[in-house]
């Protein structure tokens, strides 16, 4: 076994390369990657057809060790098949059964597949590092953006038998935001929109994704960045009052002012190196889209090189207080995000 967690994405796509030893636990906030890495893990342990009558699920609160280790050492019954008990949620089974779980790890059971699911996991932990080198360890943090417009890529075509160019993969995530399970579904409705040359193109992601709450989120931020500080706090009310979740409005505009951020230091090195500084050409390497490249230069124009480079700095802020370093109502949090991004008539704090 590895000595290191795999990546999620990684273990999925060559789920046949790992065979789930006797102790496998799952970690990190992206839902759909624990999700799919169970489903993955299932299929492999219980095959199809009479082998989920093997599988037992427990809920980790208020579950007690002995009741999973008796289940891992039932014979399964049917097809000579191996047990599997998941255990969800199991951040609190771990923590009251830590120094059990490490002697099972020691000595598992040849009857059953144990699998952990957690939100987190710490690395400096004798459990972690005992599962990382005689188990299997799945990192389920959602990946780089790099690696996310990859594996949208491979996505679309294993799963959904089109092509999508890293372009196009780029302007899903930027609508739909980081989320996989979101992302997933997309693709499966582009699947139906796809021609004789099986390909996407990001006009066509433009023009069919998101409906009227991901239009909204991009009104609102051209809002701001045009000035329009009515337009866009109305545009945010609109978004909150649907329901939509603020962290989820930050992750969908942030990829967008972080391109702008990194456009603003490729100019500012430039003009230090005693280089003349151009604009568009710094936007497309910071990764903007050809068909926006105009809006966004006269966006970037607005916004100014001193507020550009204060984006990486405000973003972090805004996305640690609304995970909770911040008392104040997370509407505000977006608010003041929104003020200091508009245009000079609207003061940057």
């Amino acid at each position: 076994m590895a000595d290191k967690p795999i990546a999620a994405i990684d273990y999925l796509a060559k789920a046949e390369k790992y065979p789930p030893p006797a102790v496998c636990a799952l970690f990190g906030d992206e839902t759909f990657l624990r999700r799919q890495a169970i489903l993955a893990l299932r299929g492999a342990v219980l095959g199809g057809g009479d082998g989920d009558f093997s599988l037992t699920t427990f809920e980790g609160r208020g579950t007690q060790l002995r009741d999973v280790l008796d289940e891992l050492s039932t014979v399964a019954m049917f097809g000579g098949r191996r047990r599997l008990v998941v255990v969800e949620g199991a951040d609190d089974f771990v923590s009251r059964w830590r120094a059990e779980l490490e002697d099972y790890v020691s000595r598992p059971g040849r009857n059953g597949v144990l699998v952990l699911d957690l939100k987190t996991m710490a690395a400096n932990t004798r459990l972690y590092k005992m599962i990382a080198a005689e188990g299997l360890l799945i990192d389920c943090r959602p990946p780089a953006p790099a690696r996310l417009t990859k594996w949208l890529i491979d996505r679309a075509s294993r799963r959904h038998d089109f092509q999508l160019s890293p372009a196009a993969a780029d302007a899903l995530t930027e609508i739909v935001g980081p989320e996989l399970g979101l992302l997933d579904q997309e693709l499966a409705k582009l699947a139906l929109l796809v021609g004789e040359d099986r390909k996407i193109a990001p006009e066509t992601i433009e023009r069919n994704v998101g409906g009227w709450r991901a239009r909204t989120t991009w009104e609102m931020l051209d809002a701001a960045l045009d000035g329009k500080v009515a337009e866009a706090m109305l545009q945010l009310d609109r978004l909150l009052c649907s329901g939509e979740q603020p962290i989820g409005i930050l992750a969908q505009i942030s990829a967008s002012l972080r391109r702008f951020a990194a456009a603003t230091r490729l100019v500012l090195q430039a003009e230090a190196g005693r280089k003349r500084a151009n604009l568009r050409a710094a936007l497309e390497q910071a990764g903007v889209r050809p068909f926006v490249l105009q809006k966004a230069e006269r966006q970037l124009r607005l916004l100014g090189r001193r507020r550009g480079a204060k984006l990486h700095r405000w973003l972090l802020k805004a996305d640690l207080d609304l995970k909770g370093e911040s008392a104040m109502p997370p509407r505000l949090i977006l608010e003041r995000l929104i003020l200091r991004i508009s245009a000079p008539q609207a003061k940057a704090p």
